[in-house]
Order: structure tokens, then sequence, then C-alpha cells
């Protein structure tokens, strides 16, 4: 549980210098230029994602259960949940799409709805902690972000309907590839095989 601890500090700490500590940020970058601290953050950023996956994949093996198990059609909600997650997270990068024009913070929803919807589905410690500390970065950030916009008048650009149609398909087939691939190979879990 240690090393899930740690990982989430390095990783959702590097996510949260722009929420917690913006004028640290801009001083930082101006010290040491952009290059310099996107690399750092870079770096941070993967040895805290390798920690989470690791020692997530630990506390798995000897769990301790919170609450009884959801019932299986949980995790089939589940699923399309977390497919509207990857489809949130491709609005995020395809420029032009109304997703992001209408929601302005794509990425961070996406990040909300797939913590949600795992803290549903799963009943271990190991899962309050991963889900339950990605789910409150989320709402934390997402609220430093609409602030931010209103604070520098941010306006975001309509998008187009091929744009948006382009977004959901690369999502779709993000999350399919995630779903019954990556997610077992990163993880050891196959989602779509049995209940999360």
């Amino acid at each position: 549980m240690l090393t899930l601890v740690v990982g989430l500090v390095l990783f959702l700490g590097a996510h949260s210098v722009r929420v917690f500590a913006e004028g640290w940020r801009t001083a930082m970058l101006a010290k040491v230029g952009e290059r310099t601290w996107k690399g750092g953050y870079t770096v941070v950023s993967l040895l805290g994602f390798g920690l989470v996956l690791w020692g997530f994949r630990q506390a798995r093996q000897d769990p301790t259960v919170l609450w009884p198990h959801a019932p299986t059609w949980v995790a089939h909600a589940v699923g399309l949940l977390v497919l509207v997650a990857f489809v949130l997270l491709a609005a995020a990068y395809v420029p032009g799409n109304q997703l992001k024009a209408k929601l302005h913070h794509p990425m961070v929803l996406s990040v909300k709805l797939w913590a949600l919807a795992h803290l549903v589905a799963n009943n271990t410690l190991a899962d309050l902690v991963l889900f339950g500390s990605f789910l409150l970065w989320a709402v934390l950030d997402f609220s430093a972000a609409r602030r931010r916009d209103r604070r520098e008048g941010t306006v975001y650009p309509a998008g187009t309907a091929g744009r948006t149609a382009v977004t959901v398909v690369i999502g779709v087939v993000a999350w399919a590839v995630f779903a019954f691939w990556l997610h077992a190979a990163w993880l050891g879990i196959a989602p779509m095989g049995r209940t999360l």
C-alpha cells in the first residue's frame, strides 16, 4: 500500500501544482525555462504513474475488503461509463470538437467519471485509496480550472460535427484497446472478462 500512496503523491502532486501553487509554478517556469520544467514534470509524473500501477497490483494481492462486492450488472454499467470517459479524454486532445467547446475541460471530467465508476464497482481499501484520490483531485482541479477560465476570460472555439465524430471514434477505439488488452496487461485484471 505504501508504494501506491507514494505513487499517488508523486503523480497527483505533479498534476496539482497549478491547482495549489500557480504563483510558484509561474515563478519556476520563468526561472528554469519551459523545457526544463516540462522535463522534470514528465519524469515525476512517469515515476509516480509507474509506482501507482505497481503499488495497486501489489495491494490487490492481499486485499482489505471494505464492503460486499457490487452485483455483476454494475460492472457492465461501469464499462459504459468508462467508455464515455474515454470519449471525454479524446475530446481533450482532438482540436475543434464540440465536446471541448461545451465542457471546456473534458479530460478532468473524464477522470471524474472514470474514478467514480471504479469506486462504485470495487470494494477494497486499495480501490478506495486509488480511485478516491483521483476523484478528489479531479473535483479540485476542475474547480480551479473553471475559476482560472473566468479570471482570464478564456473563450473556447466552437467545434464541428466532423471533428466531434472523429473524437468519438478515437475514444471508442482507445476504450476497446484498453478494456480488452491494456487493462489486463498493466493490472492483471480483465474488466470485460469478469467483474472489476
